[in-house]
């Protein structure tokens, strides 16, 4: 079982780093690139939308919400460009030893975060200081 997960949890870390190949790749179709590049962003940034220090929520984008993205994601490229674009990912990953980051995901989280934060003030925090 152990090693099942752990499979798993590789092809995941891959698939990632494909779509990364994948969001730059000419035959690959506008919506397919729109989320790849949305996904990539959001699985190669160094900060989470939900910090992992947060019980159990913290985990769930890692556990749930990253795998069911790539997933959709992978489903949109044709099959020869998925093949290509995974050759790509095993040659990098191989070479590199890690996952790329991305500086752009990093700043739609903060982005994220600020507009959260914006709409909390707005619609909670305002009203009730009755400015």
């Amino acid at each position: 079982m152990f090693d099942r997960l752990k499979a798993w949890a590789k092809r995941i870390k891959r698939d990632g780093v494909t779509l990364w190949f994948a969001s730059r790749h000419p035959a690959v179709p506008w919506l397919a690139k729109a989320l790849a590049v949305f996904v990539v962003a959001y699985a190669l940034s160094p900060i989470d939308l939900i910090p992992d220090f947060v019980p159990v929520l913290g985990y769930l984008d890692d556990v749930v919400l990253l795998p069911a993205l790539i997933w959709a994601a992978i489903r949109l490229i044709p099959a020869p460009v998925l093949g290509e674009c995974r050759e790509q990912a095993d040659h990098w990953m191989s070479q590199q030893g890690r996952k790329p980051t991305s500086q752009v995901g990093a700043l739609l989280i903060v982005a994220i975060w600020i507009g959260a934060s914006l709409a909390l003030w707005q619609w909670l925090i305002k009203p009730w200081l009755g400015s």
